[in-house]
C-alpha cells in the first residue's frame, strides 16, 4: 500500500469512527422492572429493523435522505418489535439514539483523525446518516475539514456521486483519495470513483482499539 500517494482522507462515521451502544441508563425514568430493561436492550443491540412492517421497506431504504423518514420509519420499527411497553418510550430511545452523547469512539478515533492533519493532509467525514453528526465529533474534541452528510446531498453511499462531493470538499484528486470505512457495500462504493478503500471491522468499540491507526500506517500516514 505505500506505493500509493495519499493526499487525503475520508472516514465513515458509524461504526469507523464511533459506535452507537445502547445503555441502560437510555430507560432511566420509565419504570422498567430489570427484565423489561433486558428485553429492550436485546432489540435495540439486535436491530429492531429487523421487525419493520413491509409497507415501510422502500422507506426504510431511504432513511438517510430525510430526517423526518428516518424518525418516522425507526419509531415504526420500535413499536413493531415491541418496545412501546411504556408511553413515550420509543420517541425517549429514538432521542438518545441520535444524542451526541450516546455516540462512543473507538480508542484510536482521535489518534487516527489528528495523525492525517498534522500530517498536512485533509480529512472529511462522509456518512449515510439523517442527522448532523457535528456535534458528537465537537465534543470529543475532533475536528475535520468538510462534512458530507447524505441528507445534506440528497445522494447516499455507495453512490459514486457523494464520494466525487466529499473529494471534491477535501480538495484531493480521488486516486489520492483514501476511504475508510466498515462497509465493504457502501464504504467500498469509493473505488468505482478511483479511491483506495480501507475496511474496519464494525465491532464495539472495546474489541477495537488500533484499527484506524494500523490502516493508517499501512498506507504511510504515520500515528
Amino acid at each position: 500500500m505505500g506505493d500509493v500517494t495519499i493526499r487525503g482522507v475520508l472516514f465513515d462515521f458509524s461504526s469507523t469512527l464511533f459506535r452507537l451502544e445502547p445503555d441502560v441508563s437510555w430507560l432511566d425514568g420509565t419504570g422498567l422492572d430489570g427484565h423489561e430493561q433486558t428485553e429492550i436492550m436485546v432489540q435495540l443491540t439486535l436491530g429492531p429493523s429487523r421487525h419493520l412492517p413491509d409497507d415501510l421497506r422502500a422507506d426504510w431504504d431511504r432513511r438517510d435522505l430525510d430526517p423526518e423518514t428516518h424518525r418516522r420509519v425507526y419509531l415504526a420499527a420500535y413499536r413493531a418489535a415491541g418496545m412501546d411497553v411504556v408511553p413515550g418510550l420509543v420517541e425517549q430511545v429514538y432521542a438518545k439514539m441520535i444524542d451526541p452523547a450516546s455516540w462512543k469512539p473507538y480508542p484510536d478515533t482521535a489518534a487516527a483523525v489528528r495523525a492525517v492533519r498534522d500530517a498536512g493532509l485533509p480529512v472529511g467525514v462522509l456518512s449515510n446518516i439523517a442527522w448532523d453528526i457535528r456535534p458528537t465529533l465537537e465534543l470529543h474534541g475532533i475536528e475535520v475539514d468538510a462534512y458530507v452528510l447524505s441528507y445534506v446531498e440528497g445522494v447516499v453511499k455507495p453512490d459514486p456521486k457523494i464520494f466525487a462531493i466529499a473529494c471534491e470538499r477535501i480538495g484531493v484528486a480521488p486516486a489520492e483519495t483514501l476511504m475508510i470505512g466498515d462497509s465493504a457495500e457502501a464504504d467500498g462504493g469509493a473505488t468505482a470513483l478511483g479511491c483506495r478503500f480501507g475496511r474496519v471491522a464494525p465491532v464495539p468499540t472495546q474489541d477495537r482499539p488500533d484499527s484506524l491507526v494500523s490502516m493508517l500506517n499501512a498506507y504511510d500516514i504515520a500515528v
